[in-house]
């Protein structure tokens, strides 16, 4: 399903995009968070969307006298601050007049918990994504998987969601560009160099085979406690075609595990011409042969059978 913004589909040429990579650390009330996320968008001037990495949320976590005994499992506690998490992102999205890519929170619904992403608009615009492919270290705090895979039509692109692991099952991009979208959101979140490696080989795996802008924003610090480590240093990938550097790293953030903003301005019309005419014309060629791609599975029963 494609959701449009209330200001319509009036797609520009260009798009400024930035990435905030958040380390997390310790603080003593909400306002602190807020301070801190603050002075990461005031790097951000002039950018049509920013984004902020995976659950860097869990930062509201360390407000509890007791955070660095807590179990795991209490990590969802980050829930009670949902509110003030949204009015913030909102408020500030407007302010700013900005798209903000608030990361992702954990926060109770009907059934359970869940990983939910955000985009929150300048005219007061909020969309949401419920992470599908829960990453196996995430067991700790009991999410529920969501069932969507929508793309959201801003005012200057359409875009997706793909939150940390999405990114390593193939078919979550694919839906998303099977839709329409141009540039895939990616709040990352990982525990190790060699996770944030995967993500980052698929990130850069899925701009190409989708021909689409992928965009990987990574959480960062080592709080301690039962918070996990992260491993950050985030990118703005294109295809490894000729509009672009031949690494397809559009943007990306020159120190390690350090936090800071990354921003540049990517051309969709670039991208509209590679998928017609690029040396790899991968978007219209993987659909290309789609009935011989459902053949397989029968194949291969037939295969085993015999």
């Amino acid at each position: 399903m494609v959701i449009t913004s209330e200001k319509g589909s009036l797609m520009s040429n260009t798009v400024t995009l930035s990435a905030a990579s958040f380390a997390i650390r310790p603080v003593s009330s909400f306002d602190e968070f807020a301070d801190h996320s603050r002075d990461l968008l005031n790097q951000t001037v002039g950018s049509d969307l920013v984004l902020f990495p995976e659950l860097f949320t869990l930062e509201l976590f360390t407000i509890a006298d007791s955070w660095q005994n807590d179990p795991v499992s209490a990590l969802t506690r980050i829930d009670e601050y949902t509110h003030q998490y949204r009015e913030l992102f909102s408020s500030e999205a407007r302010t700013r007049n900005q798209f903000i890519a608030a990361g992702s929170h954990l926060e109770s619904r009907e059934d359970g918990f869940y990983n939910v992403a955000y985009i929150f608009g300048p005219d007061g615009e909020r969309y949401e994504h419920r992470k599908t492919h829960i990453f196996p270290a995430e067991s700790g705090w009991s999410t529920l998987e969501g069932s969507d895979m929508d793309v959201i039509e801003l005012p200057f692109a359409k875009v997706g969601l793909n939150i940390c692991y999405e990114s390593e099952i193939p078919e979550c991009a694919t839906s998303l560009t099977e839709q329409g979208a141009e540039i895939i959101l990616c709040p990352s979140y990982t525990f190790t160099e060699h996770g944030y490696w995967r993500v980052r080989h698929c990130a850069q795996a899925r701009a190409i085979e989708n021909q689409v802008y992928f965009v990987h924003c990574a959480t960062g610090g080592m709080p301690g406690g039962p918070i996990p480590n992260g491993w950050t240093q985030s990118t703005i990938l294109s295809p490894c075609d000729f509009p672009w550097n031949p690494d397809g790293i559009v943007a990306q953030a020159s120190e390690v595990n350090t936090e800071n903003v990354i921003t540049s301005t990517v051309d969709l019309d670039a991208l509209r011409r590679n998928r017609l005419d690029g040396a790899a014309t991968t978007y219209k060629d993987r659909r290309r042969r789609a009935d011989t791609y459902r053949s397989w599975p029968s194949h291969t029963a037939a295969l085993q059978r015999s």
